[in-house]
């Protein structure tokens, strides 16, 4: 919270600071910002911090860069503004990162901690250092005859290493034992770092790779010896390897936060079901009991049951049989034509209170439904493809990519890409919370469709790679049922 209030105070003061070097006298319909007429303004870039130490469970937080407007030497001709990033001493023939690229009338930037590691580290710098930076700002008058001014400003920054992506468990109390190449892998919570497993453990020990990799230096997190209900991070398999221990055979549920350290273990009873279905005009099932689409259910946590698929406008509820039977178990929402929301359901064998949930013309689309029956609820989680790259409108900007638009199960982008590389998110926020549609091979052409799905940092991050010849407009549909994808060049 500090940071934050800093990074506002910042902005405030350098804010007044802006003003204060813009203030002069001229003709206001002449210019985009009369005060550059002041021909004793001085270009002068400023940071949030200077000495920044990077951590993830702040990622949100925000560097901040502010700036003076420079001056056009009076020649009433607009300015346009670079802000680019770079080790300290390089020559920025290739910055690491370019925030600003010619544009007029801006006097600040930020990037987020999240997206400036991630950024670091994609350029081959190390996790765990800290690396002295620059940030050059390059003021260009349109004028030719008025040189570029330019003003560059030195801070450091402490990179992290993202916590994996991926967990599993292994041990002789786990389903396949010590066979770390055959290790059984947690769950996603829905929160980033954090990983659930829910089934049976026998007597014996287990612990927490980050792969399949039958190398047992991998990294590793086990138990604090102290403290059975913290983790420790052991890089490389280094440190004490400190064990759980289950002392009475049973299912369990374990929830694992790699980010603030801790675990919790928890005994379990028996799912109610073994399968779940999806029935009612919106679906893919229409009302067919016969042969419904099915839930997948959680391997690791057996309560749980996940359905992806389209929605047209409609009704549906959730089947758990006996196939054919109309009055069988349901579950269904606690109030009729229920839109598509969060919250608590209603599990119940009979053909009334038929309640069904509502699809409606407007929140028609694509939803991942996660049904929860341990503790009878229900989250949905509307799902997007988006634009991430330099290629597309938003650059490499997980917090806001470039949505594309839902029509008919198809996901479309219709509009201008650049040079440079892009692939397709589905969802935003974190580098490393979801899934992503990368190309089949890194730099592949755009007009080759071929894809594959990845999830996380775990790549192949490969991209498609647009050459300055490729630019232009095009129009992009992918099915994510039909897993096709089209481009055409507009």
């Amino acid at each position: 919270m500090n940071s934050i209030l800093n990074l506002k105070r910042f902005y405030a003061i350098s804010l007044a600071l802006v003003l204060g070097m813009m203030i002069g006298s001229c003709d206001t319909d002449e210019l985009d910002d009369p005060s550059l007429e002041n021909v004793d303004n001085e270009l002068i870039l400023n940071v949030s911090d200077e000495n920044l130490e990077l951590e993830e469970r702040f990622i949100g937080n925000e560097l901040g860069f502010t700036w003076s407007s420079g001056t056009n030497r009076g020649t009433g001709a607009a300015i346009k503004y670079t802000l680019e990033i770079d080790l300290a001493g390089s020559d920025f023939s290739d910055p690491l990162i370019s925030l600003v690229e010619g544009e007029k009338n801006r006097y600040f930037a930020s990037i987020d901690h999240g997206t400036l590691n991630h950024r670091l580290l994609n350029s081959r710098l190390d996790a765990g250092t800290v690396y002295d930076l620059e940030a050059r700002l390059t003021a260009e008058v349109t004028d030719p005859a008025v040189e570029d001014q330019v003003s560059t400003k030195a801070f450091s920054v402490a990179t992290y290493k993202p916590v994996s992506s991926r967990l599993f468990i292994v041990g002789d109390a786990t389903p396949n034992g010590w066979d770390i190449s055959n290790a059984t892998e947690l769950s996603g919570a829905g929160q980033r770092g954090v990983f659930v497993y829910e089934g049976k453990l026998t007597e014996g020990n287990f612990k927490f790779p980050v792969s399949r990799n039958d190398c047992w230096c991998q990294d590793f997190y086990t138990k604090d010896p102290d403290n059975d209900g913290v983790i420790v991070y052991n890089e490389g398999g280094s440190g004490e390897d400190v064990q759980w221990t289950i002392s009475e055979e049973g299912n369990y549920r374990l929830r694992v936060d790699l980010i603030n350290k801790t675990i919790d273990i928890a005994p379990v009873e028996d799912a109610p079901f073994s399968e779940l279905f999806i029935v009612g005009e919106a679906t893919e099932s229409g009302l067919n009991i016969d042969a419904p689409a099915a839930f997948t259910q959680s391997e690791l946590d057996p309560f749980v049951f996940n359905y992806e698929g389209n929605f047209a406008p409609g009704e549906f509820k959730i089947f758990a049989g006996p196939m054919g039977d109309w009055c069988g178990e349901w579950y269904r929402p606690q109030v009729d034509d229920k839109a598509l929301e969060n919250g608590d359901v209603i599990q119940a064998a009979g053909c009334e209170p038929d309640h069904t949930w509502l699809v409606t013309e407007e929140t028609a689309g694509r939803y991942r439904i996660s049904l929860n029956t341990a503790t009878n609820t229900i989250r949905f989680n509307r799902i997007n493809l988006h634009i991430v790259g330099n290629a597309g409108p938003n650059d490499w900007n997980i917090n806001n990519p470039a949505p594309m638009e839902y029509v008919n199960g198809d996901f479309v982008y219709t509009g201008p890409l650049k040079a440079g590389e892009l692939k397709f998110s589905k969802y935003q926020g974190d580098w490393c919370d979801g899934e992503w549609i990368n190309a089949e091979e890194n730099g592949q052409a755009i007009t080759n469709t071929e894809f594959i799905t990845t999830f996380g940092c775990e790549g192949p991050d490969n991209k498609w790679k647009l050459s300055a010849d490729d630019a232009g407009d095009y129009e992009i549909r992918i099915n994510l049922d039909t897993e096709t994808m089209t481009v055409t060049a507009l």
